[in-house]
């Protein structure tokens, strides 16, 4: 009887893992949002993955992280091979993701209780409630609904694999079979170390994790009693654990200090110092929405948080990293007494030591909670489980904390499965954030009502002039109700000069808004109008490295085409493709003074890049060498850059017979991969 109970967790994991598949259904059928669209495209960038050849671009073409993350790519696969796309299959693939992680985790939290010497139905339950509030925690909704956030669920994915695996070896070791342990050992620490990485660099914290539960799980309570299997242990911490762990903190710290020394990141509205002073206040809102969770949080938007200025300002800041500090200092010196719990607080500030200390990301994310969160309720749930005393509350709690967390993720799903709904919800959320406020605008511009996105944004931009975003989206609400007055301008034109960093935003802008100025479609905004932003941008010293310049200029060369004026087009190409010589940029100018008729142009752009080659960048450390590698192998550009030269001489030889003739160029589906 006592072993049938003992199995009942194991018997209710399924009937978990379909509620929350129940509670996450009504977000299934969303759409892509944001960073969606900055990495997804690359799935048909050049052309259908329907070859190796196109492969093997597609799975090196990552920039995200030196490894350029080809894992999360690679999965990417088993949902589109193609771009556009649709969602659901991604959604789809993440939930089950996100239910497999829950298995994985109940495993290793089991493994952990049977560490503690704990009856076997304790731990089993214990097991079953912290990963099933860990499936089911409203907070986890917007890495497990946002499609491109598999690249945080993945590592999560190859940790507990890894740990699992690991403890498998240090079974074997304890045992006596020194061979096998030493090699699962190497498998879990080693290979999933790799594969976790591989899918975004937090993996890499995988060793970390690993040194915790050694030290404050196992070494006091299943001791290695061979030398053989001590030294292998040894061995394997000093290799897989100790050694990747300090060559990440002395990483971090060297960042830290030196980015506090020279200054920047010229990019961010703070700085390094700045930066880790805010962290600790980040760390104690996470911990705030897991403990007190909510239907609705600050979801995506969080462009609005400010960073502290110095240790009492805000007055939150001490107080917030004092709590860290006395959180780390008694989780450690506490881990003989409450080892679960050490290693509950020690586990999760361990895993955001790479998006929440020095490196300067931005500041504040839900989904890097994902695997800090992972033995998060696990403590809470050998309370729960120990029937020894208090009985009746604790059935209670067994019950309510599951179905009050299964009622909000619930409700939180359906939000991410009503893009309109979400986006109101999010500004009431964020009022002070741009992103929230630019995106709910663009909605009501969809949808027809460009009044409501002009008054939501003639607010915000007057309270933050330097955001470029708002600026433009106002814009392009006014060239839907009647035409763009002279304070739009300069309200933009100061954002140009002010903004710390357009991105691709005004690349994207200018794509929508500069067919219609040239159609006489937006009273008062003119050609001359949009060289007058750019200009403004020019002047911007944030703007000045030679990525975003080149940026500008090239759009300026854009406008200059529309004007029939190829001469000042050209001219401003060759102007953009020097200050960074690449042959995919070579590539777009030319197709794009051909595609507007004017071939003699493209051709004379291609000779000058065939002068200028030698000085093509070189590309980043990682995963760009390997892909720059992969289409050197496949002879990639000067296939195309021949292939283009052919389609423009056919055509400059054609208009020179037919002067009055109009031409038409189409990009090959390999060129989709040239791109500025």
């Amino acid at each position: 009887m006592r072993h049938r109970l003992a199995t009942l967790p194991l018997a209710l994991l399924p009937l978990v893992l379909v509620l929350v598949w129940i509670c996450y259904a009504p977000g299934l059928h969303g759409g892509f949002l944001f960073d969606d669209f900055g990495n997804l495209p690359a799935l048909g960038a050049s052309g259908p993955i329907d070859r190796w050849s196109t492969f093997w671009r597609y799975i090196t073409s990552g920039i995200a992280d030196p490894t350029g993350r080809p894992l999360t790519l690679l999965t990417f696969l088993l949902d589109a091979r193609d771009w556009p796309a649709d969602p659901l299959p991604f959604k789809r693939t993440n939930l089950v993701l996100h239910l497999l992680n829950g298995v994985l985790l109940y495993a290793l939290l089991a493994r952990f209780g049977q560490a503690l010497a704990m009856e076997s139905m304790r731990y089993r339950l214990a097991a079953l409630v912290g990963a099933t509030l860990w499936l089911l925690h409203p907070l986890l909704v917007s890495t497990t609904l946002y499609i491109v956030q598999r690249e945080a669920m993945l590592p999560a994915t190859c940790v507990l694999a890894g740990l699992l695996i690991w403890l498998h070896g240090r079974s074997k070791l304890a045992s006596g079979n020194i061979a096998a342990g030493v090699a699962w050992g190497i498998l879990g620490l080693g290979g999933f170390t790799l594969l976790g990485t591989l899918a975004k660099a937090n993996g890499a914290l995988l060793p970390l994790y690993a040194l915790l539960i050694e030290k404050i799980l196992l070494a006091a309570r299943q001791p290695l009693t061979t030398d053989h299997a001590q030294r292998a242990q040894r061995a394997l911490s000093l290799i897989f654990m100790l050694t990747p762990a300090l060559a990440i903190g002395t990483y971090l710290g060297w960042v830290g200090v030196h980015g506090i020394i020279v200054g920047g990141p010229a990019s961010r509205p703070w700085n390094y110092a700045q930066r880790l002073l805010t962290e600790p206040r980040v760390l104690i809102d996470y911990l705030q929405l897991l403990w007190l969770p909510r239907p609705f949080s600050s979801g995506l938007f969080n462009d609005q948080y400010s960073a502290s200025i110095s240790l009492w300002h805000p007055l939150s800041t001490l107080l917030a990293l004092v709590t860290v500090i006395a959180l780390i200092v008694g989780a450690w010196r506490l881990r003989g007494r409450y080892p679960a719990w050490a290693l509950t607080v020690l586990f999760y500030f361990a895993g955001h030591l790479l998006e929440s200390t020095s490196i300067p990301l931005e500041l504040y994310f839900e989904h890097r909670n994902y695997i800090p969160a992972l033995l998060m309720f696990w403590p809470l749930g050998l309370w729960l489980a120990d029937g020894r005393s208090l009985r009746i509350p604790k059935r209670t709690l067994l019950i309510c904390l599951p179905l009050g967390l299964a009622w909000m993720t619930h409700v939180r799903a359906e939000l991410w499965g009503d893009v309109d709904r979400q986006a109101s919800i999010w500004v009431q959320i964020n009022p002070n954030s741009p992103r929230a406020q630019a995106n709910l605008a663009a909605i009501e511009m969809e949808s027809g009502h460009p009044q409501r996105a002009i008054n939501r944004l003639e607010k915000l931009l007057a309270a933050q002039p330097e955001q470029a975003q708002l600026a433009f989206n106002l814009i392009g609400a006014r060239c839907m109700t009647g035409g763009v007055g002279a304070t739009d301008l300069v309200a933009a034109n100061a954002a140009m000069r002010k903004t710390a960093n357009v991105g691709a935003l005004l690349s994207h802008w200018f794509d929508r808004i500069l067919p219609t100025v040239m159609a006489g479609g937006c009273p008062g905004l003119t050609p001359s109008e949009l060289l007058g932003l750019i200009h403004s941008g020019l002047q911007n010293p944030a703007l000045s490295a030679a990525g975003p310049r080149q940026d500008l200029i090239y759009l300026r060369g854009r406008i200059a085409l529309a004007e029939h004026q190829p001469d000042s087009a050209l001219a401003d190409f060759t102007q953009a493709l020097d200050l960074q010589v690449r042959p995919g940029m070579a590539l777009q100018a030319a197709a794009t003074l051909g595609t507007a008729g004017y071939p003699a142009q493209g051709l004379q752009l291609l000779d000058h890049y065939q002068n200028v080659q030698k000085n093509v960048m070189a590309p980043g450390v990682g995963m760009p060498m390997i892909h720059d590698w992969i289409l050197d192998r496949q002879h990639y550009w000067p296939l195309e850059l021949s292939r283009l030269r052919a389609l423009l001489d056919r055509q400059n030889r054609a208009a020179a017979i037919t002067p009055t003739a109009s031409f038409s160029m189409h990009q090959p589906d390999d060129m989709r991969s040239a791109s500025l």
